[in-house]
């Protein structure tokens, strides 16, 4: 089996803000595995935020070249690299080129269920209160909102992107920005307003807080949680998990720390980084049933993949063979 990794550059519409900075352009790298005559790709995000570069990602994928030639497969790849992105994107291009060289679906594959569309929200970017409540107004018709928070004026913006869409499931990402403190003085406005979840309020490694807190509404491991093994340093903080297939290092484990996180009583989230269609499209299969779906990735770029994932009053799609899977 060949391998060949590429970088792919899709601008973002509008440019997005999170409490650790803004983003104008969306940088992933594309991974083709090639044998047979068929070839099966996938796409990974690398985030700074985990010590992640296109380049080092890049690097790790090419560093794996002489096991694939050697038949190394999917099972053996768990253990060959470490939970990333770089593992997330050969996990998904060995996923589809199994799907592709067999006939037979992802979702038959893995012994899952026929998948459905499932609704998904839409990120609002951290702004100001005005400019959020604009954002929110414009996107009002969308049935849940992501709100992205984490700085001084949170609770202006709440009440801003409520005042702006009424109607909406809003659910809250503070990408780790806040302190016990200002938790506590947040979490009677959240009630208030009725915001459905609280992502990450805590910084990953110092939320040991939130196991002596009150949680009256879920909250959301992100940034805590990547794959199976951060289960036992999760409990009793959170109630909720964040599944990214960039965290957990690709679908395979992603369906497996799903089924585990089950098994111990915790909810499910399923969420994404700023991707193409391409990057969402397996997450499309772990996001069956789950409490909250944030597959919006396309949504906010200025373009996609050729035969990109259909977002419709439905949800999202799973992915067309002609994509991925």
């Amino acid at each position: 089996m060949r391998l060949s990794v590429d970088e792919d550059v899709f601008p973002i519409a509008g440019g997005f803000t999170i409490s650790r900075g803004t983003r104008t352009e969306s940088r992933v790298v594309t991974v083709r595995v090639e044998q047979d005559g068929v070839t099966g790709w996938g796409e990974c995000y690398p985030y700074a935020r985990y010590d992640e570069t296109v380049d080092s990602v890049m690097d790790q994928l090419r560093a794996q070249s002489d096991a694939l030639a050697g038949g190394m497969d999917r099972q053996a790849l768990q253990d060959a690299m470490p939970p990333g992105a770089a593992r997330n994107g050969l996990d998904c291009a060995l996923w589809d080129w199994q799907a592709k060289s067999t006939g037979t679906p992802v979702w038959q594959l893995a012994g899952l269920p026929e998948p459905k569309p499932e609704i998904t929200a839409y990120t609002l970017s951290l702004a100001d209160p005005e400019v959020m409540r604009a954002k929110a107004a414009e996107n009002a018709h969308r049935p849940v909102l992501k709100i992205k928070l984490g700085g001084a004026g949170d609770i202006e913006r709440l009440r801003a992107v409520r005042d702006g869409a009424p109607n909406a499931k809003i659910v809250v990402d503070a990408n780790e920005g806040w302190t016990a403190e200002t938790y506590a003085q947040i979490a009677p406005v959240v009630l208030e307003l009725g915001v459905a979840m609280v992502e990450q309020p805590l910084p990953a490694g110092d939320d040991a807080a939130l196991a002596g807190m009150d949680r009256p509404l879920p909250v959301c491991a992100d940034e805590a949680c990547h794959d199976r093994a951060s289960l036992p340093e999760i409990a009793g903080k959170y109630d909720m998990i964040n599944i990214k297939l960039d965290k957990t290092g690709g679908l395979t484990e992603a369906l497996a720390l799903k089924a585990e996180a089950q098994r111990l009583g915790l909810q499910i989230m399923v969420g994404c980084m700023i991707g193409s269609s391409l990057g969402m499209a397996p997450a499309t299969l772990v996001a069956q049933g789950a409490a909250v779906v944030d597959l919006d990735g396309p949504l906010l770029l200025a373009k996609d993949r050729p035969n990109p994932l259909s977002y419709d009053a439905a949800g999202v799609h799973p992915p067309a063979p002609e994509l991925w899977g």
